[in-house]
């Protein structure tokens, strides 16, 4: 027994599923108190078979989440290789949100940010 996918006109109101993604605390919550769904908002448009075009909020429109410095290093030990991650700090209207990330595909992505040299979790004492 399938799901028919369920379709929708354009100013009609609907709910926006979210997941959680990397850890990052989204909606004012965590964990099992972190909301599934958000909204109404209005369809104002239609962009595939099963896609729409939302009317969102300012601030869930046209915010862009970018990575301000990285924080840290470590070589994480994995069975028989060793995997450099970084820890990074995100801008947010939230306050400070940190994730792990791998260090060579950020790197590309953001290699400006790998131009200073970055405090190292291996310093001896």
């Amino acid at each position: 027994l399938k799901c028919k996918p369920m379709e929708f006109q354009v100013g009609d109101k609907v709910m926006l599923k979210v997941l959680p993604w990397k850890g990052v605390v989204r909606f004012g919550k965590r964990g099992k108190l972190n909301p599934s769904y958000v909204g109404p908002f209005k369809v104002i448009g239609r962009v595939g078979s099963v896609a729409y075009k939302l009317e969102l909020l300012e601030e869930l429109s046209r915010f862009v989440e970018e990575p301000i410095e990285i924080m840290d290093r470590e070589v994480k030990q994995l069975r028989n290789s060793h995997l450099p991650i970084v820890m990074v700090r995100w801008n947010s209207r939230r306050g400070p949100e940190f994730t792990w990330e791998r260090e060579y595909q950020f790197k590309k992505k953001y290699p400006h940010l790998f131009t200073k040299t970055a405090p190292s979790s291996s310093a001896t004492l």
